[in-house]
């Protein structure tokens, strides 16, 4: 996954808006604040001031003032010597999937979707290294803890990464892969770079995505993508299940109908 450490490196990648900007007007303060609230992750919940610094490349001094201030503002509580995020980080979220069109279009679809199927379903939007979920429904199935709006999993084990991928030019594909580290996630996992660019090659000549427990044993997955009116891909959606209950044959004859109709439906309207 990116790390904020990866995002404040020189040769990190932005998104070509952020580099189209000039220095001036850029705000640091806001950059550097909002870099220490993405240094917690599911791995470290909790940081002292030195890991905030090493993380966001700030001196001890600067990372306390941070912190201080998330604290006072209610983003950070402080228990001793370290430092964790509260509830309040959920606002800056919730912001998006209230206000962004497109979760709002996207979940009445996955409801219908899912529940048809009785299987889960979710959307999501790539963000550099991952992708994260802006619309999700279970249909009564848990399968697992990643499907649901906010969460992010690496894009180069699932299939709605993949597809994400696969609506890419080919040469950003092979800059997104050459930046990669990748980690088995599980003895499934697609490690190889070229094997995956196989896979988004196949994905883009296919229309759709399959991902059998590469990200959790268990998991199996049937993407396709969400494209606007100029053809470019803006979202992904998936039908999620258990290896328990469909085998791959049977997760494409069953799923992909109904995905592709759904595809259908949203892109008129995207």
């Amino acid at each position: 996954m990116t790390t904020t450490q990866d995002a404040l490196r020189p040769d990190h990648d932005p998104d070509p808006q952020q580099r189209a900007l000039p220095q001036r007007d850029l705000i640091a303060g806001l950059e550097k604040g909002l870099a220490v609230i993405e240094a917690f992750d599911q791995d470290k919940t909790r940081l002292h001031i030195s890991d905030i610094a090493e993380r966001c490349g700030l001196t001890r001094a600067a990372a306390r003032r941070y912190l201080l201030t998330l604290t006072h503002l209610g983003y950070v509580r402080q228990e001793g010597r370290q430092f964790s995020l509260t509830p309040k980080v959920l606002r800056l979220g919730q912001s998006y999937l209230h206000s962004a069109r497109l979760p709002r279009i996207i979940q009445p679809q996955l409801h219908r979707l899912a529940f048809a199927l009785q299987e889960a379903s979710s959307a999501g939007i790539l963000d550099q290294n991952d992708v994260i979920c802006i619309a999700a429904t279970s249909a009564g199935q848990v399968v697992s803890a990643t499907l649901q709006p906010g969460t992010r999993v690496p894009a180069y084990c699932t299939a709605n990464g993949r597809v994400l991928l696969a609506g890419k030019p080919q040469a950003e594909v092979d800059a997104w892969l050459s930046r990669q580290s990748f980690e088995p996630l599980t003895r499934l996992t697609i490690t190889n770079a070229e094997r995956l660019r196989i896979e988004v090659a196949r994905t883009r000549a296919n229309g759709f995505a399959m991902v059998d427990q590469e990200l959790e044993l268990g998991l199996r997955t049937i993407a396709v993508p969400l494209k606007n009116f100029a053809g470019e891909t803006v979202a992904a959606i998936n039908v999620s299940t258990h290896s328990s209950r469909m085998g791959m044959d049977e997760l494409r004859e069953k799923c992909l109908p109904a995905l592709l109709q759904t595809q259908a439906q949203l892109s008129s309207v995207i």
